[in-house]
């Protein structure tokens, strides 16, 4: 463990950080997961609604640093793609 009262202080901001981003990563994951079950279900009303939910949350996602934009836009494409192919 750290001696030093700045290392003791960089280990308890790691810890926190770690915490904040790994609750954001998940909260995408299971956003996206939502979005796909919906899209299986084949309900085009309720997947398009669950679409903007997670827009949003790939948008917070660049926000918060867990994704890159362009990864953010690639996926935000291909799940637009899956949604028009619903219909």
């Amino acid at each position: 463990m750290a001696n030093h009262f700045s290392a003791l202080k960089r280990a308890r901001q790691t810890t926190k950080r770690t915490a904040r981003n790994r609750a954001n990563a998940s909260r995408l994951r299971t956003q996206l997961r939502a979005f796909r079950e919906a899209l299986a279900k084949g309900d085009k009303a309720g997947a398009e609604r669950i679409y903007r939910e997670t827009a949003s949350a790939l948008d917070k996602a660049i926000q918060k640093g867990v994704l890159h934009e362009n990864t953010a836009a690639r996926y935000k494409s291909r799940l637009n793609v899956r949604l028009n192919g619903l219909k």
